[in-house]
């Protein structure tokens, strides 16, 4: 008898080696660098047997197995046995992340949301990669709002004044003025620069506002 898997939690790769690949969570899954692991990630940054995920009668469980370089679920590191949520994201060192969803209700949306340039930012662990590498430090939370404003709407022209909302807050609007913008892009240019350096990710058109140019993944 066929397994009906669409009645099951579904794990799918986001950023990394795996991206786009997504696994059925009927049953225990072993993520690690182990060709006998279920979710074999091919990176030296992933332990052999790196993380666990178990279905049990409360939901699925995500525990770290003694890994190196660590496991993370919404940017916060796995110490104990956790329960996942609805829309949870899983970070494997810093090689792969997943998203965890508990029926493929919502892939639709997901898959629209996995854009596959090289710049990608996730909202719930404000966290950003550049070239499939995680920017680090972490950007400030006035670098991390602009980048979500360009990222939402890459490829289009942001108007200077939505982008200084998006930042700053509707209330301190008035306050801002356009060398204070362009001094928190400029450093916002140089950190993701720092990260890679071959593209210009930011784009300003004078008189116009502000692009985010995000080229495909190679």
């Amino acid at each position: 008898m066929e397994r009906d898997l669409d009645k099951f939690p579904l794990l799918i790769g986001q950023t990394g080696p795996l991206r786009g690949q997504r696994w059925a969570l009927d049953r225990e899954l072993i993520i690690g660098r182990e060709s006998n692991c279920q979710v074999v990630i091919p990176d030296r940054q992933v332990s052999r047997y790196h993380a666990r995920l178990t279905p049990m009668p409360e939901g699925v469980i995500l525990e770290d197995m003694g890994s190196k370089n660590g496991t993370h679920c919404n940017g916060n590191p796995v110490v104990k046995p956790t329960i996942l949520q609805d829309g949870d994201v899983l970070q494997i060192a810093l090689a792969q992340q997943f998203v965890f969803l508990t029926s493929d209700a919502t892939l639709p949306l997901l898959e629209a949301s996995l854009r596959p340039g090289r710049l990608h930012l996730d909202l719930r662990s404000r966290r950003v990669w550049v070239n499939q590498q995680l920017v680090d430090p972490s950007l400030s939370a006035l670098q991390f709002h602009v980048l979500r404003v360009l990222y939402e709407r890459q490829g289009q022209v942001v108007d200077r004044q939505e982008i200084i909302v998006a930042a700053w807050g509707d209330e301190q609007v008035a306050g801002v003025s356009d060398q204070a913008l362009d001094a928190l892009i400029r450093r916002l240019r140089d950190r993701l620069a720092a990260v890679d350096p071959t593209h210009a990710y930011i784009v300003t058109l004078r008189g116009h506002g502000i692009r985010l140019d995000n080229p495909s993944l190679e």
